[in-house]
């Protein structure tokens, strides 16, 4: 059976790329095995984050599988410990057994829990398509003592950003295993397995280790046999020695983070960058979408969000090596800053932004722009005030709110007609509207966005969903 299992001793990436910048699964047709006989994963083709019909992004469904106490709990946890900034729902596929009858039960010794048909699969299913709708679930509690379904006991389990279903069985059923993103297989010595589940249903669910070793013998090894270890080739990634393998559970866990942190945009505008989130990016994104926030918390908690994205920007500025003495005497190599920088506000939500630029970049320069909106998607030019040596500085454009575009694509074209080279322009926004990046990018492909958010959408009068609303009139307090 170990042979069946395969000889590995490390992770197995098949067409895995791994760079200085990031971990990225690329499409493979078929297995691959090394020289060295080592195990193998399946790169499944384009493990791009889902999106919904209406453009929002689906949770992030991952399936771990493997055979009975191989460690896919502890693999399990380990995600769940390091993906800390995001919000993940584990669900058991052993909380979806069918509950025994009567008859059943006085011959429960009869009953194989490990065939396919043990499993209400139906229910798992059901549960896991409100999942991935973004709609809570009540995931029933199993007791393995008396074999039945707790009537009155749920598990609650809320909306998420990563999904993680977990059991012996999640690869058997094409229908379960259509909504994985990524397939995991757990994989450990048959002893091992064996010595943990006896220790585990001898002092969890009370059983006697006859028993056990006789439901090992008829049910448990024949089903790893008939119906887990066929499963084994879905997996995308397979890790020998379970909850042990540090290093494969660390490079699933920046796979998936990169996932979770790349906006399909970004993918097709490489221009387009997204300050990476964190429970407190969307805490203080919370904080300023909701209309009943005081303006004093607004203008807080925007100015925090603002320095955010003007930081990141700053750093796409080309930097020189610099050499200083330190207070020990010491040489260290550092960079300096770009010199010839200046901010170009658009009037007026621009202006919030000109503090945050300031506490930065001590005594910098900042133009303003100013246009009149004309219809839904005419702009007149009314005002602008620029610094006389912009075409020989890098310009961070600031606009809270990138929304149709048209405002931006008139500020750059200003820009770019004083003589101001287009990749040298960083336009810096809040929130910014998918139709507002494709209209920018399109455009002036060689100039970057920086941005906290990507919004879904607009609405019909071309406002950013859900947007921040009126962002001037907030900030300034003149809503």
């Amino acid at each position: 059976m170990e042979d069946a299992l395969g000889s590995a001793v490390g992770p197995h990436f098949s067409g895995l790329r791994l760079d200085s910048r990031r971990l990225s699964l690329s499409p493979s047709s078929s297995p691959s095995r090394s020289a060295s006989g080592n195990g193998t994963l399946v790169a499944a083709p384009g493990l791009a984050f889902p999106k919904a019909e209406d453009g929002t992004r689906k949770p992030f469904v991952i399936g771990v599988c493997g055979g009975t106490a191989s460690g896919k709990t502890t693999v399990c946890d380990a995600i769940i410990q390091q993906l800390h900034d995001h919000r993940v729902a584990l669900v058991n596929q052993d909380s979806f057994y069918h509950g025994l009858t009567e008859e059943q039960s006085e011959h429960v010794q009869d009953y194989n829990f490990d065939h396919p048909d043990a499993f209400d699969t139906d229910r798992l299913l059901e549960c896991m398509g409100k999942l991935t709708s973004g709609q809570s679930v009540n995931i029933p509690i199993y007791d393995f003592k008396n074999h039945r379904r707790c009537s009155e006991n749920f598990r609650k389990v809320n909306e998420s950003d990563v999904i993680i279903l977990e059991g012996i069985l999640v690869f058997h059923d094409q229908r379960v295993r259509d909504l994985m993103y990524m397939k995991i297989f757990v994989d450990a010595d048959a002893d091992t397995r064996l010595a943990r589940r006896v220790r585990r249903d001898t002092v969890e669910r009370g059983r006697d280790v006859t028993s056990v070793l006789e439901q090992y013998v008829r049910f448990v090894k024949p089903a790893f046999d008939a119906f887990v270890l066929p499963s084994k080739k879905y997996a995308d990634v397979i890790i020998p020695r379970g909850g042990d393998n540090l290093v494969a559970i660390d490079l699933i866990v920046q796979h998936i983070n990169t996932k979770l942190g790349q906006h399909n945009l970004c993918k097709a505008y490489p221009n387009v960058f997204v300050v990476h989130t964190t429970f407190q990016i969307r805490g203080m994104h919370t904080l300023i979408r909701d209309k009943n926030i005081t303006t004093p918390d607004f203008v807080f908690y925007s100015d925090r969000l603002i320095r955010l994205v003007v930081e990141h920007g700053l750093g796409h500025l080309p930097f020189t090596e610099k050499q200083v003495v330190t207070p020990t005497g010491s040489l260290y190599m550092g960079v300096d800053f770009c010199k010839k920088l200046c901010g170009v506000s658009i009037i007026r939500s621009g202006e919030s932004m000109e503090n945050a630029l300031r506490a930065c970049c001590k005594g910098i320069k900042i133009g303003k722009i100013l246009f009149h909106r004309i219809g839904d998607n005419g702009q007149q030019l009314i005002y602008h005030k620029l610094p006389v040596d912009i075409a020989e500085r890098h310009v961070l454009l600031l606009d809270p709110v990138l929304g149709t575009g048209n405002s931006a694509n008139q500020a750059i074209e200003l820009l770019m007609s004083k003589g101001v080279p287009e990749d040298r322009i960083i336009f810096l926004t809040l929130v910014s509207a998918p139709e507002g990046i494709h209209c920018v990018c399109k455009r002036f492909p060689h100039l970057k966005i920086v941005t906290s958010e990507i919004d879904s959408g607009l609405n019909d009068e071309y406002r950013a969903i859900p947007g921040l609303g009126e962002y001037g009139d907030r900030y300034f307090g003149t809503d």
